[in-house]
């Protein structure tokens, strides 16, 4: 079995700490795939750090923009990742772009 985590904010990303913890305590496959949806170091890469979580795998390096531009922009890099990973299990959390982004995707496969 293969899990992806998909996040992009910093509550995404603090809300999903427990999770990666307990699959790396579990030894169960999973990568994180980061949208970059919050992109400074101060609302992102700080809590990858302080959390102790890995390095995501894939990092689309969103950006900002209009949403249209930055929902886009994950759609086409989240379905490449999940066309290459091939998970079994996607798991989202929030009420983001990054997460608006990811059922679209899974609705067009």
């Amino acid at each position: 079995m293969r899990i992806a985590i998909i996040l992009g904010t910093r509550p995404e990303i603090i809300k999903m700490s427990p999770i990666v913890r307990e699959l790396e305590k579990r030894s169960i496959d999973f990568f994180i795939l980061h949208s970059g949806q919050h992109y400074s170091y101060n609302m992102d890469r700080v809590f990858f750090e302080q959390l102790g979580l890995p390095e995501p795998k894939h990092n689309l390096e969103a950006g900002s923009g209009t949403h249209g531009e930055q929902t886009g922009r994950m759609l086409i890099g989240i379905e490449k990742a999940l066309m290459e990973e091939k998970p079994d299990i996607v798991l989202v959390e929030g009420d983001t772009n990054t997460v608006l982004a990811e059922p679209l995707q899974q609705l067009s496969s």
